[in-house]
């Protein structure tokens, strides 16, 4: 079944918000990644930390969505979506503005929880802008005008990376090496130690706390904007949603399927620093790799991925597209794993191209043909971000096998522990890909 190449992906009266609402998916895309790189940050401002313990960022940012989805679908279906967005971008800031005490007082716990009120404002968002973005305009082009808009999320993304590279990573003190390689920071003073601590975890707050700012000023903005309402009126009740959402298994599916893919998505960009670090092990400071630069990269062919997408589903099933795609991920999962150095790692990065499109896909695909019910469902596709929250903290544990270095042990001989590690991430690509393939399937029926 082909996309009718003769609607419009937006209508032009209907533009203007659309632009609007998609601006937010730049905004939580800088929350994202400037995040992503806080795992190895934390871990190296606050060696006490085993890996398990410093993927818990993971887990407290991640686990905000699965907490504030739901409460964020009902608030908005009360009232309305402008009032979602608002509350959202308020929690967001307020989230920023917690890392100042937690700097001052050095404690990751409170750091823990300023990332969790971050993400409980993200949930607002993305309960919000998915469905409104879906609702802009034709049923027929609506997985297509999705994954324009989250198109824009990747460049927001690469702001949060090059943020988290140019005023966070470069900055940090304690991951200081002398000529040979080895970490100043070990042979200081236990006086020393203390004031580069304080320094690191100033340097970690600064970026969030500016963000807090920038946040406020959208929110102002966004307060003056006529925002649409929903498309569908507030027919049915809570209760008869529920049972329509737990009736449909392509719903039911599409959220195990989305859980996974964020899963599979925050490893690939988390993991992708301790990767890295395995590489350089032993290297002078001037040889090197920069890791942010490769996400950077991958962020880059993740764009791409999701402008090629969004092309190719003006022709093909968005269902057909998800399910090739898959497999391309799955093929290059497996290289990160069994491929040595930097080989390796360009395939840890080429991963990205074939999960771009997965997230906007999927939510599209799961929410086909709903009418209101589709606040509720759009709930249940963003409590999934959690597998964002879980798989991490799994991969870390992988990492702690042999202890807390990145290759202390070798699986089957000769697969560094850090590089077995994204055999979760080929797990989570699968299952996706038999989303694609099962939904295709069923679409050629109709």
């Amino acid at each position: 079944m082909n996309q009718p190449k003769n609607i419009p992906i937006v209508k032009k009266e209907l533009l203007f918000p659309f632009i609007m609402i998609t601006t937010l998916f730049a905004l939580w895309g800088i929350a994202n990644d400037l995040t992503n790189p806080m795992v190895s940050a934390f871990k190296k401002v606050m060696p006490e930390l085993s890996n398990m313990q410093a993927s818990l960022v993971q887990f407290a940012f991640y686990f905000g969505y699965f907490f504030m989805a739901l409460p964020a679908a009902l608030f908005i279906r009360k009232y309305s979506y402008k009032s979602g967005i608002v509350l959202g971008l308020c929690l967001y800031a307020i989230g920023a503005f917690l890392f100042y005490p937690a700097a001052a007082f050095q404690e990751f716990n409170y750091f823990l929880i300023s990332l969790w009120v971050i993400t409980c404002g993200l949930a607002f968002l993305e309960t919000t802008s998915n469905p409104l973005i879906l609702s802009l305009g034709s049923k027929e082009t609506a997985t297509q005008r999705l994954n324009l808009a989250q198109a824009f999320n990747p460049i927001g993304s690469l702001i949060g990376m090059i943020v988290a590279q140019q005023f966070v990573i470069s900055a940090l003190r304690s991951d200081d090496k002398n000529e040979n390689g080895e970490l100043i920071y070990d042979s200081l003073s236990t006086s020393a130690k203390a004031v580069i601590r304080e320094n690191d975890l100033s340097v970690i707050s600064v970026p969030y706390i500016i963000l807090g700012v920038f946040v406020l000023c959208i929110m102002g903005i966004i307060l003056f904007i006529k925002i649409p309402k929903s498309v569908d009126g507030d027919k049915m009740s809570i209760s008869d949603s529920f049972k329509k959402l737990f009736s449909n298994k392509n719903y039911i599916f599409g959220v195990i399927a989305q859980a996974f893919y964020v899963g599979a998505q925050i490893m690939c960009w988390t993991y992708i620093f301790q990767y890295v670090d395995n590489i350089n092990e032993g290297l002078p400071a001037n040889e090197a790799l920069t890791a942010t630069w490769y996400n950077v990269a991958a962020m880059v062919i993740f764009l791409t991925g999701r402008w090629i997408g969004t092309a190719l589903m003006k022709t093909l099933n968005p269902s057909r597209v998800l399910f090739l795609f898959g497999i391309g991920g799955v093929l290059f999962s497996a290289g990160a794993i069994l491929l040595q150095g930097q080989i390796g790692l360009y395939s840890l990065v080429g991963v990205s191209l074939f999960m771009s499109i997965m997230f906007p896909t999927i939510y599209g695909i799961a929410l086909k043909n709903m009418g209101d019910e589709a606040k509720i469902g759009s709930a249940g596709l963003v409590m999934a971000i959690v597998g964002g929250a879980l798989m991490p903290v799994l991969q870390g544990a992988i990492l702690d096998w042999g202890g807390p270095g990145f290759s202390d042990i070798k699986v089957l001989g000769f697969i560094p522990e850090v590089n077995f590690s994204f055999i979760l991430p080929l797990i989570c690509l699968s299952v996706v890909t038999f989303y694609g393939y099962v939904t295709y399937k069923s679409s050629k029926k109709i």
